[in-house]
């Protein structure tokens, strides 16, 4: 594997997330957890915003090894979410009670693959593109 191709699997999974919280904002709405203050909505942005910040850091050289640190407390942050998803989806079709179960275990590689990029910023002689 490439040492960049961690960065970039990365990079792809936040833009991709954090662009869809705005184009199809109400998937993710319902995973936001009741006990939040405010509305639904305003999470979602908030997360979406987030998410974009965090592969922006990701995408620079300079900012790398904080955005891979950004991007691991990230999807902590986020398990929450998860969370309320597998509760609510408890009594779904067994399809979409896969898909919400599948994302609780999934958290663990994405923040394996987060700090895997903060790592290799920060060790010499690793390529930082």
């Amino acid at each position: 594997m490439s040492t960049n191709t961690p960065q970039r699997i990365l990079l792809g999974i936040l833009a991709t997330a954090g662009v869809a919280h705005f184009v199809v904002p109400a998937g993710f709405d319902s995973t936001v957890p009741r006990a939040l203050p405010g509305t639904a909505r305003f999470w979602t942005y908030i997360s979406g915003v987030a998410e974009l910040a965090v592969a922006m850091a990701v995408a620079r050289p300079r900012t790398r090894r904080l955005g891979g640190l950004a991007a691991a407390a990230l999807f902590v942050a986020v398990f929450p979410a998860n969370v309320q998803m597998a509760i609510d989806f408890s009594d779904r079709p067994i399809g979409q009670r896969l898909l919400a179960y599948g994302r609780l275990p999934l958290q663990v590689p994405l923040v394996w693959l987060a700090i895997t990029v903060m790592r290799r910023a920060s060790r010499p002689g690793v390529a930082a593109t």
